[in-house]
């Protein structure tokens, strides 16, 4: 069945070094080994980059030939409609669309104008956002694209800010750390990465983004590192 389209209205192609970052952690998560499969990405705080990370390492991925699936899981505040100015074709549905038994799984997954990505979006917005996140439903459907998709890439929430991410992480198969350069304490991404060890998600590794290029234009705005295996020593 041919999928809904979604276009990305102001999505730049990124520069050299930016996207061979993202080819080098679209690498390093296969090292991470063959069950890493659904990906969750979070933060500590907004706006530290985590969508952006999401949808380039979701391109990176896509253009390396596999098939992958971005998800919206941020059902409170989503920004990738508004921020990437998304041309979506006909009514938008989405997540918690499908969660509320509004929708079919057909109903809410998009093809985009990327290569080998589709995307679920949020929805509308809900008043249980962690109710619904942490549903039967919700497994069943990360269950459903295990089947369909290479890899599967989880948007949720800042961790330091909303429990969402906690709750999915048990569905997941590990979890990046988007953290802004000189934003946020090494105490705070500690407390961060401890409550998804928790929620027993493996923790794959550290994006630092934001990081201020150097005098010799090696670093770029967005992705600048990942550490396959974060290391609490």
């Amino acid at each position: 069945m041919a999928k809904k389209r979604i276009r990305f209205g102001n999505l730049p192609e990124p520069e050299y070094n930016t996207k061979e970052a993202f080819n080098s952690l679209r690498t390093n998560l296969k090292f991470c080994g063959k069950d890493i499969q659904a990906v969750l990405l979070t933060s500590c705080l907004p706006d530290e980059g985590k969508t952006e990370t999401a949808i380039q390492l979701g391109r990176a991925i896509g253009e390396d030939g596999q098939k992958v699936v971005i998800i919206d899981g941020d059902l409170r505040k989503s920004v990738i409609v508004g921020h990437h100015r998304l041309e979506v074709e006909g009514e938008i549905m989405g997540l918690t669309h499908y969660l509320t038994g509004q929708a079919d799984f057909d109903d809410i997954i998009y093809r985009t104008d990327l290569k080998g990505v589709d995307m679920i979006l949020s929805g509308h917005s809900t008043p249980n956002p962690t109710a619904l996140l942490g549903s039967v439903p919700f497994a069943e459907l990360l269950d459903y694209l295990r089947e369909e998709y290479d890899v599967i890439l989880v948007d949720t929430p800042p961790l330091g800010a909303v429990i969402d991410a906690a709750v999915i992480a048990p569905y997941c198969d590990g979890a990046v750390l988007v953290v802004e350069t000189n934003r946020i304490s090494h105490k705070f991404a500690q407390d961060v990465i401890k409550q998804l060890s928790l929620a027993d998600c493996r923790v794959l590794g550290v994006v630092l983004n934001k990081v201020v290029p150097d005098k010799h234009g090696y670093y770029n705005r967005y992705y600048k590192g990942y550490y396959n295996e974060y290391n609490n020593d």
